[in-house]
C-alpha cells in the first residue's frame, strides 16, 4: 500500500506503516492542486488540516481506499463524497480525549479561582485578596452539549468534584454514569456551566447565539473546546457585559485559521473580540486542548491501529 503524509506527525506513523510494508511518501510544502495531480498514485493518505478535501480532490484519487485525519473530527473533508466513492475515513478522536478533558478542567478552574486575573496582578505587585475570591466547583451542576469522546472524557475528570453533571446530545442513549442526559429544556433550566463537545455541522454553526443563551435560566459560565463557529462572538460579549454569562474558556475562536492573525494587523478587529481580549473573566487559548506531547504521539498510534486492523 502506498501512502502520502500531507502533514508531519509523530515519528511512529512512518515507522510503524513502513514496518507493515507500506511505502509511505511525504509531502509537507506542494500547494493542494500539485498534490491532486499526484494523488491518483496513492492507495491513501494523511493529513491534519493542511487543506479540505473535496469532490475534485476526491474525484481524482481514483486508486484511494482510505483517508487519515490525524485529529478528532472530518469535517474538512467531504465524507458524504468519500463514501459514496467507498474510501474509508479514518479520525483519532480517542487519541486527544484525554488532553481536552484536562484542558476543559483546566480552563474551569481558571475561570472559578481567576488565576489569570491574579498572577497578572501579583506580577504588577498588586496584592489584592478579596477581589480575587474564587468560587468553588463542588455543588454546581456542570452540562455537556456532545456526549462522545470528548465530552465523555471530561465527564470522567468531573468524578472527583462533588458535582451533578448533565449531558445534552442529538444521539438518543448516550449518558452513562458520568453524566445523565436531558432534554435541552431540561439543560437549560438546570446548568451552571455549559462546556462545548461538538463537531462542526450545520446544526452546531453559530448555535450559540443570543436566543441558545437567553434561554438558559440562570447565569452560566461557558467552556469551549470544541469549533469556534460553534459561538456567534458579538452574542458572547454581549452576555458577558450584561451577565448572562459569568465567564469564558474559549480554546477556539470563530475567527481562527486565515483570519485569525489579520485582526492584529489592521484597523478592524471586531468589537466584539476586542471586548475578548480586555475581558478579565475570559480565558483564551490557540486550539490547543488537544495539543499535548502525549495526544501526539496517542494520535499517530490510534490511525496506525485503524489502518492495521482495516487492511491487514
Amino acid at each position: 500500500m502506498r501512502i502520502l503524509h500531507l502533514d508531519t506527525n509523530h515519528p511512529l506513523l512512518i515507522d510503524q506503516l513502513d514496518a507493515l510494508g507500506c511505502n509511505n511518501d511525504e509531502n509537507y510544502t506542494a500547494p493542494k492542486e500539485d498534490i491532486e495531480k499526484i494523488i491518483h498514485n496513492y492507495d491513501g493518505f494523511i493529513i491534519r488540516s493542511r487543506f479540505s478535501i473535496d469532490a475534485s480532490f476526491i474525484d481524482a484519487a481514483i486508486n484511494l481506499k482510505f483517508i487519515g485525519r490525524v485529529g478528532a473530527g472530518l469535517e474538512n473533508i467531504d465524507c458524504e463524497y468519500a463514501e459514496k466513492k467507498g474510501i474509508a475515513l479514518i479520525a483519532a478522536p480517542e487519541g486527544n480525549r484525554n488532553a481536552v478533558g484536562e484542558h476543559s478542567l483546566a480552563m474551569l478552574l481558571s475561570l472559578f479561582n481567576k488565576l489569570n486575573k491574579s498572577d497578572k496582578e501579583v506580577r504588577l505587585g498588586q496584592w489584592l485578596r478579596e477581589d480575587n475570591r474564587g468560587i468553588e466547583l463542588d455543588g454546581k451542576t456542570v452540562g455537556l452539549i456532545g456526549y462522545g469522546n470528548m465530552g465523555k472524557a471530561f465527564a470522567k475528570k468531573l468524578r472527583g468534584f462533588d458535582v451533578q453533571v448533565l449531558c445534552y446530545d442529538i444521539k438518543a442513549d448516550v449518558g452513562d454514569l458520568n453524566a445523565e442526559q436531558v432534554t435541552l429544556e431540561e439543560f437549560q433550566k438546570r446548568v451552571d456551566v455549559v462546556s462545548l463537545h461538538t463537531p462542526e455541522t450545520p446544526l452546531t454553526t453559530a448555535m450559540v447565539n443570543a436566543a441558545f443563551i437567553n434561554a438558559f435560566h440562570k447565569p452560566f459560565w461557558l467552556i469551549n473546546t470544541a469549533r469556534g463557529k460553534s459561538v456567534v462572538t458579538a452574542d458572547l460579549a454581549s452576555s458577558l457585559k450584561s451577565g448572562k454569562v459569568l465567564g469564558a474558556g474559549l480554546d477556539v475562536l470563530e475567527y481562527e485559521k486565515s483570519s485569525f492573525e489579520n485582526l492584529f494587523n489592521n484597523k478592524d478587529m471586531p468589537e466584539a473580540f476586542q471586548y475578548l481580549i480586555q475581558a478579565e473573566n475570559v480565558i483564551l487559548s490557540p486550539h490547543v486542548a488537544g495539543w499535548t506531547l502525549e495526544s501526539k504521539e496517542k494520535l499517530a498510534q490510534t490511525i496506525v491501529d485503524k489502518i492495521k486492523a482495516q487492511f491487514y
